[in-house]
């Protein structure tokens, strides 16, 4: 049987003078630390440091919406994946079962971003010599098991190995943040910080919304029982999460709608949402007020903002009601930058004392709006290709369109934003040879010259990230 292997010129420009080139950039970058400034890792994978990955499925598979994506995609049912139900439905337990039926529809990842990493994963970082298949199925089992069962590849092991100088989580505005607080207190060197994330308290329409704001009252020792009560609380769980060293909050709307409301409004609408009798258009101008709050609070204490932008959430219904949220079922809406940012940018974008870092999943928007916008306002940075288009056909695409208007040095580099720890490098070296591949093509065309290539890979690869995110500052 043929070796597994990984074309070392993967991703580069099949001309040969700019695939030559792209190869001598990336020798300069490809060593550098992993800067992973948005993600969701769970950060009580590296509180423990005898914690363990799980079964070979635990890891890859059941908790992937990407991979079982595609296969509820080809009409293989989530239950037969592991994947757990709420509705009581009987899911499959034999994680053999599981990972043979995934081996076998291994094909259907082929040419695809989780294809790539998936192979990135098995091959470079867990050293498999055969390809998957249904045939080596078991044979791959038995062996990430034994290796997901040696002190080498815990997470903390693999956090080293894989030369991490930062890995920043996501954590709920109510988080305690104990298991950051345990990652302190181990004495471990890895750099693993919070990142405030308030959406399940901002947004009226969020499922359980009284409960969220009940423990929201309880993190913060402030009673949360109106709209003043409820920014003091905000403002006091940012202060905690900045003394745990996060840099950043994030957050996710639908679109970009943002718009000020007066105290009074914004008192009268919280009040309603209280007692249970906020409407959907309450939701709404309460969230785009918020956004506006939040810029101005970031102003206040320097934590970048991110706003992640255009995806319609839990767009099944069906698979909603059985599985619950984040099951491979958000598909990408349109969206509008100029006219509904405008109200925040009126208000705060000139100050350069706030990063505001944006996403969307609609790529039209990056030439029409995002990238003539982040070209003006001190306030803007464009956040890379993110989720559909985290991959190498989107993010020549990103480059195509946003660096000639923005300009370099007002994008954000790349972060990962995953959940499977194993695909972090794997994501990084897709981004870092796409990104050369790009410089590569400007030099061998005379638009730039060396010393320019280069530097420009290094701000790609790492600068960029690091003073996006004011990780560079103590």
């Amino acid at each position: 049987m043929t070796q597994w292997t990984l074309d070392p010129g993967r991703y580069f420009d099949p001309n040969p003078a700019q695939r030559e080139a792209a190869r001598s950039l990336y020798a300069d970058i490809v060593s550098l630390p992993i800067v992973s400034p948005h993600g969701h890792v769970d950060p009580r994978l590296l509180s423990d440091p005898d914690a363990t990955f799980g079964a070979p499925t635990e890891l890859l598979i059941i908790p992937d919406h990407y991979i079982f994506r595609m296969l509820y995609s080809q009409g293989i049912p989530l239950v037969s994946l592991g994947v757990p139900a709420r509705d009581g439905s009987v899911i499959e337990q034999d994680h053999r079962a599981i990972w043979q039926r995934f081996a076998e529809h291994f094909y259907l990842f082929r040419g695809t971003p989780s294809g790539g990493w998936l192979a990135h994963a098995l091959v470079e970082v867990f050293g498999i010599r055969q390809k998957l298949s249904g045939d080596t199925a078991q044979a791959i089992y038995d062996e990430l098991a034994a290796k997901l069962d040696a002190p080498e590849y815990r997470p903390r092991a693999l956090f080293e190995r894989f030369n991490i100088e930062v890995l920043c989580t996501t954590d709920a505005a109510t988080d305690d943040l104990h298991h950051h607080q345990a990652i302190r207190d181990s004495g471990w060197g890895g750099q693993v910080l919070p990142t405030f994330r308030p959406d399940a308290v901002v947004n009226l329409e969020t499922p359980g919304w009284r409960d969220h704001i009940a423990r929201l009252s309880e993190v913060s020792g402030i009673d949360v029982v109106d709209y003043t009560s409820f920014i003091a609380a905000l403002e006091q769980r940012r202060e905690i999460f900045k003394a745990m060293g996060a840099r950043a909050t994030d957050h996710a709307a639908l679109t970009a709608y943002t718009a000020g409301l007066s105290g009074v409004e914004a008192g009268a609408i919280f009040a309603r949402a209280l007692r249970g009798q906020a409407t959907a258009e309450d939701a709404v101008r309460f969230t785009g007020h918020m956004l506006i709050e939040m810029a101005r609070m970031s102003i206040e204490d320097g934590l970048v903002m991110q706003l992640h932008v255009g995806s319609y959430r839990n767009y099944n219904p069906q698979v909603f009601a059985r599985f619950g949220a984040d099951k491979g079922c958000d598909i990408p809406v349109t969206s509008e930058f100029t006219q509904n940012l405008h109200p925040l940018l009126a208000k705060y974008g000139n100050d350069a004392r706030l990063s505001l870092i944006l996403f969307t999943l609609d790529e039209s928007t990056f030439s029409r709006e995002l990238a003539p916008l982040a070209g003006h306002y001190p306030s803007l940075i464009l956040g890379p290709p993110w989720w559909f288009h985290d991959s190498p056909n989107g993010m020549a695409r990103y480059f195509d369109r946003v660096m000639e208007t923005a300009g370099l040095y007002n994008t954000a580099g790349f972060n990962d934003d995953t959940r499977a720890f194993p695909s972090i490098p794997a994501r990084h070296d897709v981004w870092r040879r796409c990104a050369c591949d790009w410089v590569a093509g400007l030099w061998v065309r005379g638009r730039i010259d060396e010393e320019d290539a280069r530097a420009m890979a290094y701000e790609l690869a790492y600068g960029l990230a690091k003073r996006a995110y004011r990780l560079d500052r103590a």
